[in-house]
């Protein structure tokens, strides 16, 4: 069997699914290597590395696309409106597609892809259990971007982050405050603690109290938080707009008090909720900094515009997209670590073994031999 990988379609994507150190775990399975020419070189894996390894190097995504058995791709499908219908009209039929595919709505990329008589596995569905946890690339992704959201805040705040003293006097820590004490979450409060900032955190979950305060930051309590906040998984649930008016109201004096201000709130599937409004950033001191990491699905801030800096009544807000792709050599490293870890969890005794009595498959399994088996991806009749 042939194993696909191209250069990724999608604007702005500067990661690769397969890097060439984890080739050789796919040789000793049995399977043949094909890569396009360039796909690793924006991620710092040139060419010539993949021939090292025994990749076939082509020159075009079309000779991969027509001739992979297993597609490996960061971004597809829903993922990929960039190039994603087109690239599934050029899939190998009965071939098998993995990767990120947003499958959570109907996408016309899906059904070129079930003409096709295609397989896909949407890696964003893999259940949060202990046998999944090395093949998690919404985890692995995250805290890159918790990390690099930290990293751009501190480059746009007019203060620095650690206290300093010196013979002209004592500069005061930058106070950081992150709404959302997920993978990203955390990884922000560990970055931004490292970098001497003051750093506390919000979350709905009173269970990641302890986890906040491991990485020495406060737990602000609100008084709303519950366990019922806790989808299943450990995400946060949506709530109604009740709830986020009571948490909004009780967010405005906190945020005020703050210099960079991190939210990290995204429901999968779902537009991202409005934690901060208009006249909430306009209470916060000028110079101030909020970094939104759920810009992508519209933004916990109402000001935020994805992909744009704006500047608001002295305010700086960022809206960053794809914050892993900005750091491209690790985040595909990790990537193809996860990647790799679930093809191997496939391939039995050299061929594919999609079992839906395994809990991992069947979570991601939304697509067989052209058959819709997620209703979220089927198309509207």
């Amino acid at each position: 069997m042939i194993v696909g990988v191209m250069k990724e379609g999608f604007q702005g994507e500067r990661r690769v699914a397969l890097i060439p150190p984890h080739v050789e775990g796919l040789h000793k399975m049995g399977l043949e290597v094909w890569v396009q020419k360039g796909a690793g070189e924006d991620a710092g894996y040139p060419d010539e590395e993949y021939r090292k390894k025994g990749c076939r190097v082509v020159d075009s995504r079309e000779e991969v696309l027509q001739a992979a058995d297993i597609l490996l791709t960061v971004r597809t499908c829903g993922a990929n409106p960039t190039t994603g219908k087109e690239d599934a009209g050029l899939v190998k039929e009965g071939a098998l597609v993995v990767g990120h595919l947003d499958p959570y709505t109907p996408d016309p990329s899906f059904e070129v892809l079930a003409a096709r008589k295609a397989s896909a596995c949407a890696l964003e569905l893999l259940p949060r259990i202990t046998r999944a946890q090395s093949m998690d690339v919404l985890s692995s992704m995250a805290n890159l971007a918790g990390y690099k959201a930290v990293i751009l805040a501190a480059e746009v705040l007019p203060k620095m982050f650690p206290m300093l003293m010196t013979a002209a006097g004592t500069l005061v820590p930058a106070k950081v405050f992150v709404i959302g004490a997920g993978v990203a979450g955390l990884q922000a409060l560990a970055t931004a603690r490292r970098l001497g900032a003051v750093t506390s955190a919000y979350d709905v979950r009173p269970a990641v109290k302890e986890q906040v305060e491991s990485l020495g930051a406060r737990f602000v309590e609100l008084g709303l938080e519950s366990k019922e906040a806790e989808a299943a998984g450990g995400y946060a649930r949506a709530m109604d707009e009740e709830f986020y008016r009571k948490q909004r109201e009780k967010l405005t004096e906190v945020i005020a008090g703050v210099d960079v201000v991190i939210t990290t709130a995204a429901i999968p599937g779902k537009k991202a909720p409005i934690l901060i409004t208009k006249e909430m950033v306009e209470k916060m001191l000028p110079g101030s900094v909020i970094v939104d990491i759920a810009a992508e699905r519209g933004g916990n801030c109402e000001l935020t515009k994805p992909g744009e800096r704006i500047l608001h009544q002295g305010v700086t807000l960022l809206g960053p997209v794809n914050l892993a792709s900005t750091v491209p050599y690790h985040a595909s490293q990790l990537y193809s670590k996860n990647i790799t870890t679930f093809l191997f969890s496939i391939l039995k005794n050299g061929s594919i073994q999609l079992s839906e009595e395994d809990e991992v498959i069947k979570a991601v399994l939304v697509m067989r031999e052209g058959t819709y088996l997620s209703e979220a991806i089927k198309p509207k009749q």
